[in-house]
């Protein structure tokens, strides 16, 4: 395979004092391919496919493997849509699932369909129990058999490292890191029925104050806050000014709030989490999030636009001109 730079999503978290520099990564050979997926996702993937778009201004999209080969055109159309809304020239393809059947189904008609949409594939693998599978011909025998690789000995798995990014073992792992915290939530309960509704502005403060000292909310706090981001108007106080440059810490505040609320109070602060995960570039933790507020409040309106975002592969450097179109509506999350 031909060197191709590689630059969809893998960079630093964005510092706190500016935009972000992307760290890129060079792809050479299938070894590489195979070790930068998890990295771009956040997590290493289990019966999925991946499309990885190649060049500036990258993009990638993760689909779950059905089970049934009937259900593969859902697959290709899924990703086809952003490829398609971005105007995606080129790409690579990686399918994870131990069923060859269906994995190799996947695998083939997804570069029909990208390849009838004049998109080129330049690398289709099948990744499995630490090995990688050619699909395409012209590989070599033995990358057909399957050629093992060490996802921790890579080296972009050590740039990452350095770069402050966590690639976890699973999703089920990136979504138990805002599970909820039994200590944290007896702490929180006692203050629940005597919260006391914020004022207009308070809740921003609020917000403000702790993004910047990268503190968290006070029982009493968050038990206010929880109440406060019930109401649409009121929560837009908490994500609608946000920037790029204060998405982590608001990422921390907000997975702390999640960790320590019961499910019925839960809703609106999982919401304005997968807001700010989307704003920092890990659509993972952001779908999780989503999850966890619809576990709660299926029809939630900000869960909604969070959702339409990653649908649509809506970068976050967007951001800035989509805000002042949310703020004309009159209530953003609406």
């Amino acid at each position: 395979m031909e060197p191709t730079d590689l630059t969809p999503d893998l960079t630093p978290d964005p510092p706190l004092d500016g935009p972000a520099t992307p760290t890129l990564m060079r792809a050479r050979t299938p070894d590489d391919i195979a070790a930068f997926v998890p990295l771009a996702l956040g997590f290493v993937p289990e019966r999925s496919v991946v499309m990885v778009s190649i060049g500036a201004g990258g993009l990638h999209a993760r689909v779950d493997l059905p089970h049934d080969p009937d259900d593969v055109d859902d697959v290709v159309e899924a990703l086809l849509r952003p490829a398609r809304r971005h105007r995606v020239a080129e790409v690579i393809v990686v399918v994870y699932d131990d069923d060859t059947t269906v994995a190799d189904e996947a695998a083939w008609a997804i570069h029909e369909e990208l390849t009838s949409a004049g998109i080129l594939v330049h690398e289709l693998l099948r990744v499995h129990d630490s090995h990688w599978f050619a699909v395409l011909p012209g590989a070599p025998l033995a990358a057909y058999r399957g050629v093992r690789f060490t996802l921790d000995e890579h080296r972009f798995t050590a740039q990452s490292v350095l770069d402050g990014r966590v690639t976890h073992a699973s999703r089920e792992d990136l979504r138990a890191t805002i599970a909820p915290d039994r200590e944290a939530i007896a702490a929180t309960a006692p203050h629940l029925g005597d919260a006391r509704l914020l004022p207009a502005g308070a809740l921003a403060a609020l917000v403000r104050r702790h993004v910047e000292l990268g503190t968290s909310f006070s029982a009493a706090e968050l038990a206010s806050v929880a109440l406060a981001v019930r109401s649409g108007a009121s929560r837009d106080e908490a994500w609608v000014w946000l920037a790029r440059p204060q998405a982590r810490r608001a990422v921390d505040l907000w997975s702390d709030a999640v960790r320590r609320l019961p499910s019925p109070h839960v809703a609106g602060p999982a919401a304005v989490l997968a807001f700010c995960a989307w704003l920092l570039g890990d659509g993972a933790l952001a779908w999780c999030a989503v999850d966890r507020c619809r576990d709660a409040e299926p029809s939630h309106s900000l869960a909604a636009l969070v959702d339409q975002l990653l649908d649509t592969a809506t970068s976050p450097d967007q951001w800035e001109l989509l805000r002042p179109r949310l703020a004309a509506s009159g209530d953003p999350a609406a």
